[in-house]
């Protein structure tokens, strides 16, 4: 007769719900206290006892109930020991357990967790999308459950900055995806990452009316669940400066009543640097005082960063610029391969905000110059001297510093330093930069260059990342006439329709690269594109013939575009011959002008010619009584001179003699 209580538990376990685990956990450790060795009564109690411990939370207890089971109970509870140890965040352990245990529906839900939570986001999603389209009996509400953790892993990615992987029908948030708090609340997620703040805030309104308006949750789990949206929504004011309501957004937060240390730890940080905008003193010292996130509450990476990120800006705030500085000089020093991401580009530019101690213009530069030499892998760094270039309207400098930088890289032979030379975004800084030259044939050689480098890429991730920079090539490209560039273009469209066949600009770059040089591989396509007559149904020619060219206004011409020779007007006659008669403008009188009063007719003369003038002086009246107008005309009289030396005009001399001298009276000596 069996004991009664392994009867008991074994009747407790036919039950269809069980809500009461503490219950259950005390009936499997009376069950195995009277279990006899190595019997399947004993590892029926067992694993019942290590279910019990997992539903009370007890993660740590499980796995010690697991290792005293012996090898028999581990093979039983390998999703059990798989579980828990993703609990505790030992997920290198509970891989190796996945591995071991075979596969499963069960297995496959674990592995996607400790997938995602390992930021091995591309195999979460993978699992989760092989979980859909499996046709298996599945429980009751799991397609909704996959529906959230793969919009879940798809923002992720996003966020990774491997937008690439997720596939386009996938980006955009669908009918269903408004159905659900969760799936909206991802689908706002997406957005964040790719910068869509407006699209994210109308998404994080329904998922918190929708979270807030449901019956499946009481009011604790629903408080629980409304505070990654709060977060999130204030967030996303704070990136469209709506500064105020981010404020009072977090002022709703009763951070207490937050029992997820990582939302906690993020809510506190973003509250933060809000505060630093009236006080940044005290909110570096509540900075300081933040509590660290451990365990399976741990940030992930991109989190860290951003946090790490808020707390050089507030202790840049706060005039700390030594600290900075020292701090992320070590964190960039330990690399001697420059890498592209954008937590290390942040680094860079915060070590230079704290070199120049926050100053601008040319004075930053003269203090951040010398750390490109000591540093000369740093992307950060270098974007930042580029930007201050720009910023001063001198662009030759900063395409001289780029192309120094290009040059460094090609030098060297490892792959990692070929892909930081071709990364799209200092490809598309080099071509702005050379059009802002007008260089278009510098452009066109960088792009080509780029593009051949990416198709030589074999890898998933390779191809994603530079797919886009490969068909801008190709577009640029095409618009050279020059049979080489057409052929780089065919070759760049060529790699993208066999990774990408749905792609139809690729198809159709595709067949403008060869239609004039190689029509036997522009055929193959001709069918897939869309006939003419489709792409202008509906369009009356007829109409648009009639209705002529629009032609856009010509602006005037500048005097340094007018040229020397004159040009014909529309009936072919020489503009320099005939002149179209100008209309005179009309002339203002002054404000005192009176008609009946007569104007002096002296008014043209200068001041000095008109009867009215009176110098004033004894040298002025002078010149007044010599002048002619009024005055005493002097006569003057011809005197030849000796020799037939010439002749000299001198003042004929007064008839009465020298009436001066017969004035003066006669003085004799005293």
């Amino acid at each position: 007769m069996a004991d009664p209580a392994v009867a008991a538990l074994s009747s407790l376990l036919r039950g269809a719900d069980i809500d009461d685990h503490a219950e259950a956990l005390k009936i499997a450790n009376a069950a195995i206290k009277v279990s006899k060795p190595n019997s399947p009564d004993l590892v029926a109690a067992q694993h019942a006892r290590v279910v019990a411990l997992l539903k009370l939370d007890r993660f740590s207890d499980a796995l010690r109930a697991i290792a005293e089971g012996g090898a028999s109970l581990q093979k039983a509870c390998a999703l059990e020991k798989a579980y828990a140890l993703y609990k505790t965040g030992e997920l290198d352990a509970a891989e190796v357990t996945l591995q071991d245990a075979g596969v499963g529906r069960g297995m496959k839900h674990v592995a996607a967790q400790v997938a995602y939570r390992a930021e091995k986001f591309e195999k979460a999603a993978a699992i989760y999308r092989d979980l859909g389209d499996v046709d298996d009996e599945g429980q009751a509400g799991e397609e909704n459950d996959l529906r959230i953790n793969l919009s879940a892993a798809n923002a992720q990615l996003e966020w990774q900055g491997k937008g690439w992987a997720v596939p386009a029908d996938q980006k955009q948030p669908g009918r269903e995806d408004l159905e659900g708090f969760e799936t909206a609340y991802n689908a706002a997620c997406g957005c964040i990452s790719r910068g869509d703040f407006a699209k994210a805030a109308v998404l994080l309104k329904r998922s918190r009316d929708l979270c807030e308006a449901t019956d499946d949750l009481d009011e604790d789990e629903k408080k629980t669940e409304l505070v990654p949206i709060v977060v999130q929504q204030a967030y996303v004011y704070t990136k469209l400066g709506k500064l105020a309501e981010a404020a009072n957004l977090h002022k709703s937060l009763i951070l207490s009543d937050v029992s997820d240390s990582s939302t906690k730890l993020i809510a506190q940080s973003n509250a933060l640097v809000l505060q630093a905008e009236s006080n940044p003193f005290i909110a570096q010292r509540l900075f300081e005082s933040l509590p660290e996130a451990s365990g399976t509450d741990r940030l992930f990476q991109y989190q860290s960063s951003a946090l790490r990120h808020n707390k050089f800006v507030i202790d840049l705030q706060a005039q700390k610029f030594s600290g900075v500085k020292k701090t992320t000089t070590s964190i960039l020093c330990d690399e001697s391969v420059p890498v592209i991401t954008a937590a290390k580009a942040d680094l860079g530019v915060l070590n230079a905000a704290a070199a120049s101690q926050l100053k601008t213009g040319k004075d930053t530069l003269n203090h951040i110059l010398p750390l490109l030499e000591t540093r000369p892998s740093d992307v950060g760094l270098l974007l930042t001297i580029i930007q201050l270039y720009i910023q001063l309207q001198n662009p030759g400098p900063a395409l001289n510093i780029l192309e120094a930088f290009f040059k460094r890289l090609e030098t060297a032979t490892t792959a990692d330093h070929a892909d930081v030379r071709f990364a799209p975004g200092l490809v598309a800084l080099a071509v702005s930069l050379y059009r802002k030259q007008g260089r278009h044939s510098a452009i066109r050689k960088e792009l080509a260059k780029a593009a051949a480098h990416w198709q030589r890429k074999k890898s998933a991730s390779a191809a994603g990342s530079g797919s886009s920079l490969v068909r801008e090539a190709g577009i640029e490209l095409l618009r050279s006439a020059h049979p080489a560039d057409l052929a780089a273009a065919g070759e760049a469209f060529s790699h993208l329709v066999s990774t990408q066949p749905g792609d139809r600009v690729a198809t159709a770059g595709l067949v403008a690269s060869f239609a004039t040089s190689d029509f036997a591989k522009v055929q193959p396509y001709l069918d897939t594109l869309p006939p003419v007559e489709t792409l202008i149904d509906g369009i009356d020619v007829d109409a648009l013939i009639d209705a002529g060219v629009a032609v856009l206004p010509v602006a005037a011409p500048t005097v340094a575009s007018l040229g020397k020779k004159r040009s014909l007007d529309e009936s072919g006659a020489d503009k320099g011959q005939q002149q179209p008669a100008r209309k005179r403008r009309k002339r203002k009188l002054p404000k005192s002008y009176d008609p009946n009063k007569k104007p002096d007719p002296e008014r043209w003369l200068p001041l000095r010619d008109r009867s009215s003038y009176r110098p004033k002086g004894k040298k002025g009246k002078k010149r007044a009584a010599e002048a002619t107008q009024g005055g005493v005309v002097k006569e003057e009289e011809t005197l030849e001179l000796a020799g037939g030396a010439g002749s000299v005009k001198v003042e004929k001399a007064p008839v009465g003699g020298s009436g001066g001298a017969a004035k003066k009276k006669k003085r004799g000596k005293k």
